[in-house]
């Protein structure tokens, strides 16, 4: 009755003694796999084990019973995980994870962002802003969070950092509700309140909104006084706006005394585009006031004459202040120098260079930068290095920007061996070396098969705290190519695949192609199913991403 029942149930009962003695035991297990799979699905324990004392009477076979084993070897207790699955995310990360799911309320965003553990300050709290790509509405939702806990301060320099964030990202309605915060709490904002919510107006282009905001001063707990005109002009002109400031200023001039550096930001501006008409009418107005120049107003009337090419206009001009005994000083002088290096006439901004430098006015980081930029340009490699020693000898320390300027044209011409020194040079100096600039010279190494030095720039890199990209590894796989170094090669090839990164078809087709030519075919064939693989992710990872699923 049972083996009936059983038959009618997982398998036919007939099949099984069709075949001869020999294959008994190969059917009996194929029989009892199929037999367990149904039974663990409808049965209980106690029915499992009575099927299964019947099945060993049948076949000559030992059937382990699984509730005894499991009485026999308990399952081993789970080990308490410590960490939490995002403790490898730095804070900011994972306090902006918190804005991916989707709370009801404020009250429940409060709670989650209190949850995460992180202990909040202020250079958490701006990473927190100004990185990301968080909304309007979940930024002042984390500000109010944030603005409440112990370790960040609350002081108006919390809300500069949140009105620079919302501006940035043109939140402007959340932007002038902070604004509007700060003066219903009873704080009291000043100039660089003013210039960052103008400023974000401005950058926006939409003028006409942010000198509608310096015309309601008042409203926001702000002073109509020189300091915040000084402000405005200076928020217009810096952004090219110079004829939106011009009229500003003479729609108010009269209600403020006007000083020099009211006049320098209008004079400045205009500069810029070399209005030589415009600049000798507010240089008439000007002392026709009453208010006498400084060297910043000749050193802006300079490069104007020298942007409209009236190059011996601001000669003259130069030579007026020389021979007058005061006026001058090292932006005078730089806008001499910058003047001829614009008409390429790089003997006389020498000339003006050895003169500054006997009058005792010491150069900045602008005239140095302007030297060497021209030297790299006209492929003057030595001139340009020999620049920058002065230039590091005298204590001037460029920034990260400006050294990637110096290292990519060197990049770009020549063997790497200028590029390097430039680099050796800063980084002895104390150069913080930006990661565009180590993987320009990682690309020239590359390419001219410098392994050695290759790995020790990579190292530096690492050593800076930067992690290697797809890009990195690229280079570091096609400089041991052209070494010949192929099984290196490989593991780099490997490490980049275990690490996320997928190499582009080119280096990986340069690879393989060498490998076969080397008869390295096992080699090859392992690398191209670690790739296959790597391709299978990265489209299943595309695909991901463009339905918005990131996981």
């Amino acid at each position: 009755m049972f083996l009936k029942g059983f038959s009618a149930k997982t398998f036919t009962y007939r099949s099984l003694f069709n075949y001869h003695r020999s294959s008994v035991s190969a059917i009996a297990f194929s029989t009892l796999e199929i037999a367990l799979n149904s039974t663990y699905k409808n049965h209980s324990n106690g029915d499992e084990s009575r099927i299964l004392s019947q099945l060993s009477d049948i076949f000559p076979t030992s059937i382990p019973n699984p509730a005894a084993a499991a009485v026999v070897n308990p399952p081993p207790k789970q080990l308490e995980i410590s960490a939490a699955v995002d403790d490898f995310l730095p804070p900011e990360d994972k306090l902006r994870g918190v804005f991916l799911q989707r709370f009801s309320g404020e009250t429940a965003i409060h709670r989650a962002l209190s949850g995460v553990g992180v202990e909040l300050n202020d250079d958490v709290f701006a990473k927190v802003l100004n990185r990301g790509n968080l909304c309007g509405k979940s930024m002042v939702a984390f500000f109010n969070w944030a603005i409440e806990q112990p370790d960040l301060s609350k002081g108006i320099d919390s809300h500069h950092v949140v009105l620079k964030a919302l501006g940035r990202r043109k939140f402007f309605v959340h932007m002038m509700e902070i604004l509007k915060d700060i003066r219903d709490k009873g704080m009291c904002p000043n100039s660089e309140t003013l210039f960052i919510v103008m400023d974000s107006y401005v950058r926006a282009r939409q003028v006409s909104k942010a000198t509608k905001i310096f015309g309601q001063l008042d409203k926001y707990g702000l002073v109509f006084n020189e300091e915040t005109f000084t402000v405005a002009l200076k928020c217009l002109s810096q952004r090219s706006y110079v004829a939106t400031a011009c009229l500003l200023f003479n729609k108010m001039r009269d209600k403020v005394q006007c000083d020099c550096a009211m006049y320098n930001i209008i004079i400045g501006g205009w500069s810029k585009f070399g209005a030589v008409s415009e600049i000798e009418k507010y240089l008439k107005v000007m002392v026709d006031e009453g208010v006498e120049p400084d060297c910043v107003t000749y050193s802006y009337v300079i490069e104007g004459f020298g942007r409209a090419g009236k190059i011996d206009d601001a000669v003259k001009i130069f030579k007026y202040l020389e021979e007058k005994g005061s006026g001058l000083s090292g932006g005078v002088y730089n806008a001499m120098i910058f003047n001829c290096i614009a008409s390429g006439d790089i003997n006389g901004a020498l000339k003006y260079y050895e003169e500054m430098l006997s009058n005792c006015f010491e150069p900045n980081i602008d005239t140095y930068t302007r030297f060497i930029v021209y030297f790299l340009k006209s492929r003057r490699v030595s001139d340009a290095i020999g620049m920058l020693d002065e230039m590091l000898g005298r204590g001037v320390i460029p920034s990260t920007g400006i050294l990637t300027d110096f290292i990519e044209p060197l990049c770009s011409y020549g063997p790497p061996y200028a590029a390097l020194m430039v680099y050796k040079k800063a980084r002895k100096a104390g150069c913080r070396i930006s990661f565009t600039a180590y993987k320009l010279l990682l690309s020239r190494l590359s390419r001219f098969g410098k392994f050695g030095m290759l790995l020790n720039i990579w190292d530096e890199m690492q050593e800076s705290g930067y992690s290697s990209d797809m890009q990195v590894y690229e280079y570091i796989i096609n400089g041991l190519c052209n070494t010949g170094k192929l099984e290196t090669a490989v593991k780099v090839m490997e490490e980049c695949i275990r690490k996320g990164f997928y190499p582009g078809k080119i280096i990986c087709s340069k690879l393989n192609n060498m490998l076969m030519d080397s008869n390295k075919v096992e080699i090859a064939y392992k690398l191209f199913l670690k790739l296959r693989k790597a391709r299978v992710n990265e489209n299943a990872q595309r695909y991901w991403r463009a339905k918005g699923w990131h996981f």
